[in-house]
């Protein structure tokens, strides 16, 4: 092979090395996901794209309104484990109360414009256990949550990040706001 080949050749695995190793930095700090159902309605919906901050609770606690990506006990048709994408209501040590279909978190009644149009449905009167969240869907109705036994409280260690940006539909790419 001549030099000129060789270069060539030797560019082409530098560049392939260095795509390796961003791709790998990448997923350190990133991981996208896809939301699957309505329960987060109208904020996300069935299909849209996303990725979430693995690094952000590493070096903070998570904090009321924050859309999060748990792992959950719930099974999939093909038997691995349900990631969740839910919206943190209580953090460690809140007192959470639902009555007459309102939210109450420390006693008072909290400000929420973005659930879809309904009550929530459940009479919980409770307190966040330390190093764990409480979280509900945007959409109450069809919402499995932490009001329900087969999810609970989240542990914090569970939680597998903060959802920071949708990327599809292309039409809604953006960072999303609490």
């Amino acid at each position: 092979m001549n030099e000129k080949v060789k270069k060539e050749v030797f560019d082409w695995v530098k560049v392939f090395a260095l795509a390796i190793v961003f791709a790998f930095v990448i997923t350190q700090f990133v991981k996208p996901t896809l939301v699957n159902g309505d329960s987060m309605y109208p904020t996300l919906q069935d299909g849209n794209y996303l990725l979430i901050d693995r690094m952000s609770y590493k070096f903070k606690e998570p904090k009321h309104g924050d859309i999060i990506v748990f792992k959950s006990d719930l099974k999939q048709d093909d038997g691995s484990s349900k990631d969740l994408v839910k919206r943190v209501i209580g953090v460690s040590g809140d007192k959470v109360k639902i009555k007459d279909s309102k939210v109450y978190v420390n006693g008072k009644k909290i400000n929420e414009p973005y659930i879809y149009n309904q009550p929530t449905e459940g009479d919980i009167d409770t307190v966040v256990p330390q190093g764990s969240v409480f979280v509900l869907g945007d959409n109450r109705e069809i919402s499995l949550d932490s009001r329900y036994d087969s999810v609970g409280f989240i542990s914090e260690s569970d939680i597998l990040g903060k959802v920071f940006i949708r990327l599809y539909p292309f039409n809604e790419i953006g960072l999303l706001d609490e």
